[in-house]
């Protein structure tokens, strides 16, 4: 890489459509974009020149017709802006289909050929972001639509959405045979106590098995072959990816305070309703590391640099966001931006970070399961109805200019003082800790 290359700031609007059971859930109706007709103008004005942004397939059906996103698309490129497009963003698709439909892949690539024919400008695209998290979700914790708990659901939906992803791209290329493929899923890194040092091994596999099966490493000699043929993929099913690998031009990681985790087989020493693993049965507690793990998270630098190692493929941060006062979230995004340079420097082909969320974002408190109206401000807070910009959003306009902002200028974030624990620290080598706690129905800050 050169190392002249300079770091870009991309933006995006969250844009999860979610279903929970008949209903969905749309954050960029939610945060009244779809009403507003400046919020493209702002966003430029921070200097950002690409944005993640949806083109749902779920709101191409409601509509009945592509035109729907005639005007907004018009007015990114009156503006200068290239949007890295997104097709399906938690969702499972529209009414007629669901994420363990034997043909939702194809479905989708109908879509994806319709919307690059009639758009044949757009250049960047993101079929289906963190198929990952959507799979768990939807398929083994039962939170979305079609709301199944076994890890037969969940390794069917992932695997029909990273098909989903190649069939896409390879759709959309040959309209557009330029067309980038910027690949997202939670970056986020898992630890464990040395008891249940297996299950954390199989578990930062699958962190990175949707990515895998893109880049056709996946045949029998695999960690999680076995895995996938005992939870009901055929072998035909499974060394398809390799038969038709489909790499990702980014790796986009989305990263969180919260997407590090901690596996502690200690159960007695939690309250009740943090015990149990993926299938709510194991004998352990999965908790953010942020609370207990005695060396924090990871860290962008950290979790850059295992992607880039793993498949030396130019990787990105695709999602930077922070709930909390608007000096956490500066901080945050800052830290961010400092973790992806330092990676640059280290030898790290990264080529963005993404300041999420730019008109905030609704209801992930409750993982989008309910609509109770939590809203966590972005560069913007529209709570009042008409965008207002916070502070964030002159970090955000210094940074897309190139500008250095020092950590000095933002308040210490509270994930990085011990007031972040909300149990007694420990590390994955360690087995000393104190003992259960005396209040079991305390719930975490």
């Amino acid at each position: 890489m050169n190392p002249a290359t300079p770091l870009e700031l991309w933006g995006g609007i969250e844009c999860t459509i979610n279903r929970v059971r008949d209903v969905y859930f749309d954050q960029m109706k939610r945060c009244g974009h779809r009403d507003r007709e400046r919020d493209l103008e702002m966003i430029h004005a921070l200097g950002l020149r690409k944005l993640r942004y949806g083109l749902h397939w779920e709101r191409y059906c409601e509509a009945g017709t592509l035109e729907v996103f005639a005007k907004p698309l018009a007015e990114m490129q009156r503006l200068g802006m290239e949007p890295i497009t997104g097709l399906v963003h938690h969702g499972s698709g529209p009414r007629d289909t669901s994420l363990v439909d034997p043909l939702f892949a194809e479905k989708l690539a109908c879509y994806a050929l319709d919307l690059a024919r009639r758009y044949p400008w757009l250049t960047i695209y993101t079929p289906v972001n963190e198929p990952q998290t959507t799979a768990r979700f939807s398929g083994l914790y039962g939170h979305w639509y079609p709301h199944h708990r076994s890890f037969r659901s969940y390794a069917r939906a992932l695997i029909n959405q990273m098909k989903a992803s190649v069939l896409s791209m390879r759709a959309i290329r040959t309209v557009r045979p330029d067309a980038q493929f910027v690949h997202t899923e939670d970056g986020g890194k898992t630890w464990s106590t040395p008891e249940l040092a297996d299950l954390c091994e199989e578990r930062e596999h699958r962190r990175w098995l949707g990515t895998d099966l893109l880049c056709g490493m996946v045949d029998q000699r695999h960690p999680l072959y076995g895995f996938l043929r005992r939870n009901g993929l055929s072998e035909a099913e499974i060394l398809w990816f390799a038969n038709n690998p489909c790499p990702p031009d980014i790796v986009g990681l989305n990263y969180y305070i919260t997407s590090d985790r901690f596996l502690d087989h200690r159960t007695e020493l939690y309250p009740r309703f943090l015990r149990g693993g993926d299938n709510g049965k194991e004998a352990l507690v999965d908790i953010e590391a942020v609370r207990l793990r005695r060396d924090g998270i990871a860290g962008a630098q950290s979790i850059l640099t295992e992607a880039w190692e793993r498949y030396r493929i130019p990787v990105a941060i695709t999602e930077a966001h922070l709930g909390g006062t608007v000096r956490e979230r500066e901080r945050w995004l800052v830290e961010i931006w400092n973790g992806a340079l330092a990676a640059q420097a280290d030898g790290v082909e990264c080529r963005a970070v993404t300041a999420w969320a730019l008109l905030g974002s609704y209801d992930w408190c409750s993982l989008v399961t309910r609509n109770e109206g939590n809203y966590e401000a972005g560069a913007f807070d529209v709570s009042g109805g008409a965008p207002v910009a916070t502070d964030l959003a002159s970090v955000v306009g210094r940074l897309a200019a190139g500008q250095a902002v020092s950590l000095e200028d933002t308040l210490p974030g509270w994930w990085t003082g011990p007031g972040r624990h909300t149990f007694e620290p420990v590390d994955e080598n360690d087995d000393d800790r104190l003992g259960p706690w005396e209040d079991d129905d305390r719930r975490c800050a």
